[in-house]
């Protein structure tokens, strides 16, 4: 498989950077349980710069930073410390200040209610507490413009005082669940996220250089954002998320190398084991994989923002469920993901799998906005189906 498939993922890779509308730089990955079994970059780390793209490029991660915080939560429901499915008030009170939003008044101001019931942690793990993106609502679009309500960018405690689109519990709806899964670890620990997932997740994983602040060494090797313009063109920006911010968002505050996110996606594939010591219980793995949202489903997700995320949705026409905490295709996708297999995306455009079953996994990393860009997914998504193409060939063999 090895050989077959380095040659048509580089392809993929080399035909992305060069096509016309192309992406800057990529870096993506293939790892088994053991090791990594592919490992290839193209193209530049900026446009208007000369360095090349390489496999220890340093990304902003955005919500790949979600299923991190979410291990941390586990760990915590390992010892004990919480109950996924008590009030998440008792262990984050500002929680249990936030009310539901019906719409606003004939004078433009939010009409809000009491919740009919509490936010539970395991409805932050799952996307049902109520909590949204200003990007993908425009109920908090109109908060952000005619309120003055912070964009979690900010990375400030007052981005995640919104109010809840509906009743917790009552559907899914991709938000800041996650960062608040942050202000619950950090309640729980006495430590600041960074803290707790260095000492308990980056260190047994042998992840060094995956960070909230990032380091000069990092910020030397760092990929630049682009945007996409509606003719197509790229224009580098210069963003980076605030320096040791107020708040370690966990739902998207991340830098990392994809290189450091394949040994988190291998501790997945291996029961909870790290390199460098055990990270979760077997059975915690086992039963965190599993659908955790009912007989709701994961819905397509409206650009509402159109410069932060177009219309974007994976395997359109297929059952979508969430896992504690990933998105769970619950048909054998197009690209020959099997059923049952987690993912998920990070804003920039980076996309990411974890097959169980099979013991494989992989990450695709560019830093291009809006989400959903049509060259970086399909570049992916191509990716992906090479390897599934390869996969079976050698099974076939």
């Amino acid at each position: 498989m090895s050989t077959n498939f380095n040659a048509s993922a580089n392809a993929v890779l080399d035909g992305v950077v060069a096509s016309n509308p192309g992406v800057p730089g990529v870096v993506a990955m293939v790892t088994d349980r053991h090791r990594n079994i592919y490992e290839g970059a193209a193209g530049k780390r900026r446009l208007d710069q000369a360095a090349e793209m390489t496999t220890d490029s340093v990304f902003a991660i955005f919500s790949t930073t979600k299923a991190i915080t979410g291990t941390a939560i586990l760990q915590l429901v390992e010892q004990g410390k919480l109950d996924l499915d008590a009030p998440a008030k008792i262990y984050a009170p500002d929680i249990g200040k936030l009310q539901v939003i019906e719409g606003f008044d004939a004078a433009g101001e939010p009409r809000l209610r009491r919740p009919k019931r509490d936010v539970t942690t395991r409805m932050l793990m799952v996307h049902t507490a109520g909590f949204g993106y200003d990007f993908f609502s425009q109920t908090y679009n109109r908060l952000a413009q005619e309120k003055g309500q912070p964009s979690v960018i900010t990375s400030s405690k007052a981005s995640l005082m919104t109010p809840l689109l509906f009743d917790p519990g009552d559907k899914w709806e991709y938000g800041t669940n996650l960062d608040w899964c942050g202000q619950i670890v950090e309640a729980i620990a006495g430590k600041r996220l960074g803290d707790v997932f260095k000492t308990r997740i980056f260190e047994p994983l042998g992840m060094n250089e995956t960070t909230f602040d990032l380091t000069e060494a990092m910020r030397g090797k760092l990929a630049g954002m682009h945007a996409r313009g509606a003719d197509g063109s790229l224009t580098p920006m210069d963003f980076e998320l605030p320096a040791n911010p107020e708040v370690h968002m966990g739902g998207h505050g991340l830098y990392a190398t994809v290189g450091d996110y394949m040994r988190f996606i291998r501790m997945w594939l291996n029961d909870g084991a790290g390199e460098n010591g055990r990270v979760l219980k077997p059975e915690t793995v086992r039963t965190a994989a599993q659908n955790h949202l009912g007989d709701k489903k994961v819905t397509a997700l409206p650009g509402v923002i159109p410069s932060l995320s177009n219309d974007a949705e994976f395997f359109p026409g297929q059952s979508k469920s969430w896992a504690l905490t990933f998105m769970i295709n619950d048909e054998q996708a197009p690209t020959g993901r099997p059923a049952g297999a987690l993912g998920w995306a990070g804003l920039a455009n980076l996309f990411y799998w974890i097959d169980r079953a099979n013991g494989f996994g992989g990450f695709w990393a560019t830093q291009i906005l809006p989400f959903g860009d049509p060259a970086s997914f399909v570049g992916y998504l191509n990716f992906e189906t090479a390897f599934y193409d390869s996969l079976k060939q050698r099974k076939a063999g």
